[in-house]
């Protein structure tokens, strides 16, 4: 490592056969927490390359618990986090509204780096136990159409910086790997990011791949769609500027999305706007990012249609009969 170290130091980048060797090794257990804290640092002051990345990414999968859901068509909303926001869990929100609807889901998360509440912390609040029992993920869905994928029993290399992520409590890489190792390889992919730089490096990535995406940036900073400013958008077919009166019929205001200041807190707010007693502004969120999530699947041609389904299954009660089954199989 400390060759390694020295040539970052000296403003270089590696190739995306070195980025991978280092990430095995990393899952390898190969060096300290200081390396590896020293390691992570690096990246907080540049940004990480297109060549880094995809070498980080092809070792993560490399490693990767397996995981084959047959069939299934799944689908994953995820962002970066990093955003500094701390809004309330607006993408696991929206995946219970998706698979209330009825499409598949299989969210992919962990537990909050820089912020209060990440996907994971919430999930384990509500009683939801992570696994990587590929029959009890696929009873889950059959019977919920729903599961979550906690990142750390899939990726060894996740587990072993976890504890040093936490610790430095700021964004670091390893928030844009985690959206690109759904070790469900999922076919529809909703992504929220924190920067346009970002947003175009994943969509490189992604361009090559059979999976159908939309990348999401909230112009003024939110890693989803916040509905405080324009959303730029980014699909195979091309990129887009949707406003919030597009996306749901109104503005909101930034201490709208509030996401608490506990995981407590936040399970609170989250089964709030679960059970559809959320705000007028929560639920407008909550039902836009599950809308464009909806576009991007083969059974919407028009976003008003697929903000309909989703309104209907957050309102209507589906979205938490979605939560209430997906428990009731933890036992």
């Amino acid at each position: 490592m400390k060759k390694i170290l020295n040539f970052l130091f000296e403003h270089q980048t590696l190739s995306q056969s070195e980025s991978k060797q280092v990430l095995l090794d990393i899952g390898k257990g190969a060096y300290n927490e200081y390396e590896l804290s020293t390691f992570i640092s690096v990246y907080l002051m540049r940004t990480i390359t297109l060549q880094e990345l995809i070498g980080f990414r092809e070792a993560l999968l490399e490693m990767c618990v397996a995981l084959d859901f047959e069939d299934r068509k799944v689908m994953d909303i995820v962002g970066t986090g990093g955003d500094g926001k701390n809004t309330f869990n607006i993408s696991t929100l929206s995946c219970f509204v998706v698979a209330g609807t009825g499409q598949q889901v299989a969210k992919h998360g962990s537990y909050g780096a820089s912020s209060i509440s990440g996907a994971s912390n919430l999930m384990e609040a509500l009683g939801y136990k992570f696994k990587n029992d590929a029959a009890a993920l696929k009873r889950e869905i059959d019977e919920s159409n729903m599961c979550f994928l906690h990142a750390p029993v899939f990726h060894p290399a996740l587990k072993i910086v976890a504890t040093i992520r936490r610790n430095l409590g700021v964004r670091t890489f390893f928030n844009l790997l985690g959206p690109m190792v759904n070790p469900s390889n999922p076919a529809f992919q909703l992504i929220g990011v924190y920067n346009l730089e970002i947003s175009r490096i994943y969509n490189y990535l992604l361009q090559g791949e059979n999976r159908a995406y939309a990348i999401i940036h909230s112009l003024d900073g939110y890693d989803e769609v916040s509905l405080t400013a324009d959303v730029k958008m980014i699909t195979k077919a091309g990129e887009s500027i949707l406003t919030p009166l597009q996306l749901g019929k109104q503005y909101v205001n930034q201490h709208d999305l509030h996401g608490g200041e506990s995981i407590e807190a936040a399970a609170q707010i989250f089964m709030n706007i679960l059970k559809g007693k959320g705000t007028v502004a929560q639920n407008a969120v909550v039902t836009a990012n599950a809308a464009l999530a909806l576009l991007i699947t083969d059974k919407y041609t028009d976003y008003e249609t697929a903000r309909f389904d989703a309104t209907e299954s957050l309102m209507g009660g589906k979205a938490f009969g979605v939560y209430k089954k997906l428990i009731a199989l933890q036992a």
